[in-house]
C-alpha cells in the first residue's frame, strides 16, 4: 500500500502545481484587447448563381 499512497501524492503534486500555474495566470496576466480583422473573398459572401441564364 506505501506505494500506492506515494503514487496518489505523486499525482496530487503535480496536480495542484497545474493547479497553481492556472490560477497565477487568471491573477497576474492581463489580456491585450485588439482589432481583429478577417478577410472574406467575396465569392464565399456572394457565390456566382448556376442558372443565371435561365
Amino acid at each position: 500500500m506505501p506505494t500506492l499512497f506515494r503514487f496518489i501524492f505523486f499525482c496530487a503534486t503535480i496536480a495542484g502545481i497545474i493547479y497553481l500555474a492556472m490560477w497565477s495566470l487568471v491573477v497576474f496576466v492581463e489580456p491585450r484587447e485588439r482589432d481583429v480583422t478577417v478577410r472574406i473573398p467575396s465569392e464565399q459572401v456572394n457565390p456566382p448563381e448556376a442558372d443565371a441564364g435561365q
